[in-house]
């Protein structure tokens, strides 16, 4: 008998693994406030970490290596891919699913009860509506669009910049860091961003403008339209494999809490997600293996170090993760249930610390991640 799954949320990965769900021939019911609103974000991630399964149309831009400036530059030899968000969500089809439009206010098991008092029914419900704390660590960020040679004039040479923590330096250690984004958006534009990469809470949007255009200085004049961003880099719950409904996505701690990454975690994730039901086993089992519940755990207390690095210090720490080997890097960025590879690479970089700053990132590692978020411990 086919099962029936009800997939609660539409962004990338409730589309994307509503669409999966589908693919695989099960009979998928998508529930979702504003089920035509487009997307406008800009999302990217390392080109391997890509499903095979993605129609290469929904690629907007990629080049071959990055750059990461700290008090140099260095040259990351790892291709990065940044989705052509439109095309993403076209081919993400749900022409297939029964979409219904409507907010959720409960989830009683396999019954999920609307706003306007009507109810769903699936085999299996997946959350994927994002987090739901609000008093969160969070991301955000400020940028514009530009044309390719308003780009190049601050990229000088470079295909694109994932950090560039130079200009805008903070002489106050008491105030977060910032850095700039800029990478190749495809069709002759490229997003020049400015971004808090954590904070509890996060630099402001109005700040973050202020310094972006303080760091562009003339090159600013060429925005076309800006983008602002903001979203929690943590799940709805410290252990999100035992929350029900099965969280996916933002919910289901698929955000990168060290980096804000998680769209291509979940689309190459909503494969096993698919086995799972296909095969009835419980869905926290086949994605939360023990390794993944680990790495989860330590990822955790990375976001924990970085809240508590002042400027000066996050810029020597991301020094010394980018001097590390790709294969390290990637371990720790990409592969969500390497265990050895994610130890080490948080070793070989708390190795290249100097003494003062092991310190510091030992006392922030021993300390409870979930310390000043309310109520999120016991999840």
């Amino acid at each position: 008998m086919t099962r029936r799954v009800t997939v609660l949320g539409a962004g990338p990965a409730g589309r994307g693994v509503a669409h999966r769900m589908m693919v695989a021939g099960l009979a998928v019911t998508v529930v979702e406030a504003h089920p035509d609103r487009a997307w406008h974000a800009t999302y990217a991630c390392w080109s391997d970490e890509l499903p095979a399964w993605l129609d290469p149309t929904a690629i907007g831009a990629q080049v071959d290596s990055v750059h990461v400036i700290g008090t140099t530059a260095v040259e990351v030899d790892r291709g990065y891919t940044v989705c052509d968000t439109a095309a993403l969500q076209r081919t993400l089809t749900l022409d297939d699913a029964h979409v219904v439009q409507g907010r959720v206010v409960a989830v009683d098991g396999e019954r999920v009860r609307l706003a306007d008092g009507t109810s769903v029914t699936g085999d299996v419900v997946i959350d994927c509506r994002g987090t739901a704390i609000r008093d969160a660590p969070r991301q955000t960020a400020f940028g514009i669009v530009v044309d390719a040679a308003t780009a190049e004039r601050y990229l000088d040479g470079a295909a694109a910049v994932i950090m560039d923590w130079r200009a805008g330096r903070i002489v106050n250690r008491d105030e977060l860091p910032s850095f700039l984004y800029a990478v190749p958006l495809g069709h002759g534009e490229f997003l020049l961003e400015e971004t808090c990469l954590a904070g509890h809470p996060a630099l402001p949007l109005d700040e973050l403008e202020r310094r972006l255009y303080r760091r562009l200085g003339s090159l600013a004049d060429g925005a076309r339209r800006t983008e602002r961003v903001t979203f929690p880099l943590i799940a709805s719950g410290r252990r999100p494999w035992r929350l029900r409904p099965f969280p996916f996505g933002a919910a289901g701690g698929f955000v990168h809490p060290t980096t804000g990454y998680s769209v291509a975690a979940a689309l190459r994730t909503a494969d096993d997600l698919v086995g799972a039901v296909l095969d009835g086993a419980d869905p926290a089992r086949r994605v939360w293996s023990s390794s993944a519940r680990a790495v989860y755990e330590l990822r955790l207390r990375g976001l924990g170090v970085l809240l508590r690095l002042d400027p000066v210090q996050t810029t020597r720490f991301f020094e010394a993760f980018f001097a590390m080997p790709v294969a390290r890097q990637r371990s720790y960025l990409s592969h969500r249930d390497d265990l050895a590879g994610t130890l080490a690479a948080m070793t070989r970089v708390f190795a290249r610390l100097d003494t003062s700053m092991r310190a510091t990132v030992a006392r922030a590692s021993a300390a409870s991640p979930s310390a000043s978020i309310p109520g999120w411990d016991a999840n």
